[in-house]
This record gives C-alpha cells, sequence and structure tokens, in this order.
C-alpha cells in the first residue's frame, strides 16, 4: 500500500467532522467523534483524506471520486436515504465505480443486517444462535410453541439497541404481542423475538478477509444494574453516558475465562464471519449461559471504530495502536478490491 493516498471519508451529511477539536466541547464533538477520530488520524499518518457528506444522492459520491480521484475510500455510513440496510447498496455503487473502499463488502452487509438470514445461515453451518421467529409487520403475532419463554423482542434489522429496553424481555404470550406491535410502530420494521440466554455478554472482534484475525474477548460488564433486571445492552445502556455510569456498565477485557471457553470464542467469531461472507472487520457478539455454552447473538459488520472504543481498545490489548488499526482496514479494503472479489 502506498504511503500516501488521497481518502474519501463517507460520512453521513449531518456528521462532517471540523478541521479541529480547537473550541469544541465534548457534547459538541461526540456526535462526530467517529468521523474527527478517522479523519484526523488519517491526515496525522500522511495522507490526503476528505470528509464527504452523503445524505440521499449518491451523485455527490460520483462527482467527488471524478474530482478528487482518490484511491480509497474509507467508508462511515451506517445507513442510506435514513434506511440503515441501504448501506449495502452504498458499497455496490462503489463496486460499480471501481473504487476500493474500506469494511464489509454488499453481500456481507446484508446478510449481517438480517438477524434472522444470519442466524440461519449460521444454524446451518452448527454455530450455536438462540432460537427465535420473526414477526412481519401487519400479521398477527402467533408464537411457535417450540419458542419459550423468556423472549428478547427487537427490530429484525435495525442495529445499535434502537427500540430495546429492559420491557424488550417478555414472559407471556400478551407481553409479545405489546412488544412485537411497539417494534412495529416505532420502528417500523419487521421484529423478531429470539430465546433470551441468561449470562455473561462478549465481544470478539475480527480482522480479514481470507486470512483471519480476532481480537482479544471482550465484555460488558453490570456492576450496579438490580437483581432483577435483565442484563442486555438497551438503547439507554449503550447511548447513555450518564446513565452508564450511575448503574455501572462498563466494557473491557474479559477476565476469570477458561482457556477452552476463549478459544471456542475465537473459533464461532471466524466460522460466523466466513458463514456470512463478511470482509474487513466485524464485531461478534456472544453470551455465555449459566450453563456453560457460548452462543453467537448477533454478526456486526463495519462496527464502531472510534478511537478508545471497544474494537480499538480490544486491538490496543493486541498490540495494535489506533493508527495500525486504521493502517490495516485500509490494507484490507483495498487488497479485496485487488483480488476482484465482489
Amino acid at each position: 500500500m502506498r504511503k500516501h493516498l488521497r481518502i474519501l471519508v463517507l460520512v453521513h451529511e449531518s456528521l462532517v467532522p471540523p478541521d479541529s477539536m480547537e473550541g469544541l466541547s465534548d457534547a459538541e464533538l461526540d456526535p462526530v467523534k467517529t468521523e474527527y477520530d478517522v479523519t484526523a488520524t488519517l491526515r496525522n499518518m500522511g495522507h490526503d483524506a476528505r470528509p464527504l457528506g452523503v445524505g440521499s444522492d449518491l451523485g455527490v459520491i460520483n462527482k467527488a471520486v471524478d474530482e478528487f480521484k482518490p484511491h480509497v475510500a474509507f467508508n462511515l455510513l451506517e445507513e442510506f436515504a435514513g434506511v440503515g440496510v441501504f448501506d449495502a447498496h452504498v458499497a455496490s455503487y462503489l463496486e460499480m465505480l471501481g473504487l476500493p473502499y474500506t469494511g464489509c463488502n454488499p453481500r456481507g452487509l446484508m446478510l449481517g443486517h438480517n438477524k434472522a438470514i444470519s442466524k440461519m445461515i449460521c444454524r446451518y453451518h452448527r454455530i450455536p444462535v438462540p432460537r427465535f421467529h420473526v414477526f412481519q409487520l401487519g400479521h398477527q403475532v402467533r408464537r411457535p410453541k417450540r419458542l419459550a419463554f423468556p423472549l428478547l423482542v427487537k427490530s429484525l434489522t435495525e442495529e445499535g439497541s434502537i427500540g430495546i429496553s429492559q420491557a424488550s424481555i417478555v414472559r407471556d404470550d400478551e407481553q409479545l404481542a405489546e412488544r412485537v406491535a411497539f417494534v412495529h410502530r416505532t420502528v417500523q420494521t419487521d421484529a423478531i423475538a429470539e430465546q433470551y440466554i441468561a449470562g455473561r455478554e462478549f465481544y470478539i472482534g475480527v480482522l480479514g478477509n481470507q486470512r483471519l484475525q480476532t481480537l482479544p474477548l471482550w465484555e460488558l460488564t453490570f456492576e450496579k444494574l438490580r437483581d432483577d433486571a435483565p442484563k442486555i445492552a438497551t438503547a439507554r445502556i449503550k447511548w447513555d453516558t450518564q446513565y452508564r455510569k450511575q448503574i455501572g456498565i462498563d466494557t473491557g477485557p474479559a477476565k476469570d475465562v477458561p482457556d477452552p471457553i476463549r478459544d471456542e470464542a475465537a473459533r464461532l467469531a471466524k466460522r460466523a464471519f466466513r458463514s456470512l461472507q463478511l470482509s474487513g472487520y466485524a464485531r461478534m457478539d456472544l453470551r455465555l449461559s449459566d450453563a456453560g455454552r457460548l452462543y453467537l447473538l448477533e454478526a456486526n459488520p463495519n462496527p464502531e471504530i472510534a478511537y478508545g472504543e471497544d474494537l480499538a481498545e480490544s486491538a490496543h490489548a493486541a498490540g495494535i495502536d489506533y493508527e495500525a488499526l486504521l493502517h490495516k482496514v485500509l490494507s484490507l479494503g483495498m487488497g479485496y478490491r485487488l483480488r476482484g472479489q465482489v
């Protein structure tokens, strides 16, 4: 890879980062932290990194490619035109333009975003996943008898814990119908109800295209959550910093985990990555049940990559600093295209 690259950093049109942090409060910088961290670090590495705001017009990408002639796009888009699953179409567009890009390929994005399809594929490959059922918009809620309570109800396709709260854990058919209706009404997607696995929640990062590297096992911990509350990553836990501090939510290296469990987590993460045909980088969410069995909850292509967040911190624990992580992500993006894979 060249030492000095022209890099087009694709961001949401409302999240174009400033050139400098000077004079900005944390509240002002927080919404664009990822975009700023990536752009500023790429520039510190000697690259010509230019952020481009994208909303609902792919033409702005085409224009920027014509004018800037980037070597690669650093893709930080999590949606297009307000639809989360449309980020796959942006990746497809970049491929049609012949522009290498970071992160996951279109097929992997589509498979990873659909929680039911990804679980069916993983189950076919004998990767343990919770039992589940999809409740489509506009259809009556009828629970299959094989699906036992308690269940976790969430959006089939949205990420970032959107629509998830303590009320997402349901214990009877009345609660199930109410929560499915809530997801349909507020998130406006199909809902998925899956077996709630009580236990420890782990994250494990994966880097690579063909040859895969897993990062150290990371854990979401709940220090002060009341004993009867389900330990799940709700939207409030994920996005409300003050609430996280209040109830002692933290993430960090998993402790007191036997080596066989760590090895199994790494194997499952790699198998899921390959089974879902992902590329670039991803984060796998796992649960270790009270009975000692690992389950894959979700595969997350193109996870949060800001400095100090879980993926970057786990990479640092593996001896990969933030600049090295971004260099690796760039190399994987350019290498994927150079092999002619689509």
